[in-house]
């Protein structure tokens, strides 16, 4: 792969990361949970939502394993579950907040590349797609995890949260045996072609 566009596709990858978290952030303030301005997540600038295992070393590992597809995680954002003034429904918010700003990112962008049709712009749409297509998914921490955890009775939210630690193993696996690749892949090109 070339380096200069390898390169703008992170550049490209950090901006629809930024507007993901902020999105979470953002509900979770509203929600009554100020966590995540005291740490200072509560931003569009990408390097305060930089992990370096999900953001760096996993897309490379990707790109040297030929996965067939290029992602990245951020830190998950703080939540106090606690602090929220419904814990249970805000959770549920949260969660969807993160897709929902790449999906509404991917629709505006598909706007203007109908009056500016330039690459870059699809390049974008694409990484948004994947982004909250692939945040959907139910496994601890992505957003679908606590989607599930909202609408789960307490007694099965505790073991559900639970899985956590083990959650991005499981994500690895399911990328290098391809799973994710035949089922996501295919979804996030007919909505693409929607689209653009």
């Amino acid at each position: 792969m070339n380096i200069f566009w390898l390169i703008v596709e992170f550049a490209l990858f950090f901006l629809a990361l930024s507007a993901h978290e902020f999105a979470h952030g953002w509900v979770a303030y509203r929600c009554g949970d100020y966590t995540i301005k005291h740490s200072g997540r509560l931003t569009l600038n990408p390097l305060a939502h930089i992990d370096p295992i999900g953001t760096f070393l996993l897309p490379f590992s990707l790109i040297l394993a030929r996965a067939g597809i290029v992602f990245g995680l951020a830190k998950p954002v703080p939540i106090n579950f606690y602090l929220l003034r419904n814990p249970k429904k805000d959770l549920i918010w949260i969660g969807l907040a993160g897709p929902l700003a790449n999906f509404i990112f991917a629709f505006l962008l598909s706007i203007i590349f109908r009056i500016f049709p330039i690459d870059i712009l699809k390049q974008l749409i694409f990484i948004n797609l994947i982004l909250g297509i692939f945040n959907l998914i139910p496994i601890p921490p992505l957003d679908g995890s606590r989607i599930v955890s909202g609408l789960l009775p307490h007694k099965y939210f505790y073991l559900y949260v639970r899985l956590e630690p083990f959650g991005f193993l499981l994500i690895i696996f399911l990328f290098f045996t391809g799973i994710i690749h035949k089922f996501l892949i295919p979804l996030v090109y007919f909505v693409y072609n929607l689209l653009v």
